[in-house]
């Protein structure tokens, strides 16, 4: 079976965010394993407006060129995972602004998180998976969570000086049994979604 594309999604967009660093950690167990290939996807780099269609995208093409971009890069992957902060005990309005941008490129797809903060990013990685229902998509059971004095050791802003690596006996497997639920909710959805495909072309 081909290798699932993943997207590691980073969703703050702060001049002084701190997600980069989870994001390039967790790429790198992501792509140790053989069954993905996968890719950091910045926020900053697509410069949306805040939702301002007529409609989803689930009942209308979208206008802006900037939201189209987005929909499209979303469409190429197989599944997610998202490096989310915890703003006020839910996403940053920067990544729920992004995934209202887009709806059919959602569907049908696995996803994962990486939280982090003074409670690990629980509750906005709880919020994200409300979330992820309602655009049909499949969470991981386990998640990531860098919390409490792990995090103060690994953020700079709070004088950390450790990396990631060093909380491997913290955080290590979460992450590997996060992985591997998204290489099996991943592998099931694709080969559902090449089914759905086939059946609808073999009847036009």
């Amino acid at each position: 079976m081909s290798k699932l594309k993943i997207a590691v999604i980073i969703s703050s967009t702060r001049p002084t965010r701190f997600g980069e660093v989870p994001a390039k950690w967790i790429l790198e167990k992501a792509n140790a394993r053989p069954e993905i290939e996968a890719e950091i996807v910045d926020l900053r780099d697509f410069d949306l407006p805040f939702f301002d269609e007529m409609a989803s995208n689930a009942w209308m093409p979208s206008s802006n060129p900037n939201a189209v971009k987005w929909q499209n890069k979303v469409g190429e992957f197989d599944g997610f995972i998202f490096v989310t902060a915890e703003y006020n005990r839910a996403i940053t309005g920067a990544l729920k602004n992004a995934l209202d941008q887009a709806y059919v490129e959602w569907n049908k797809k696995a996803f994962g998180a990486v939280g982090y903060g003074t409670v690990g990013g629980a509750r906005a990685v709880e919020n994200l998976r409300t979330i992820g229902i309602e655009l049909q998509m499949v969470s991981t059971r386990s998640a990531v969570h860098i919390a409490g004095a792990d995090f103060m050791s690994v953020h700079p802003g709070f004088g950390g000086t450790k990396s990631l690596n060093d909380l491997e006996a913290s955080i290590g497997n979460s992450a590997k049994d996060m992985l591997d639920q998204l290489i099996w909710w991943g592998h099931a959805t694709k080969a559902a979604r090449q089914e759905e495909a086939a059946v609808a072309e073999a009847a036009e």
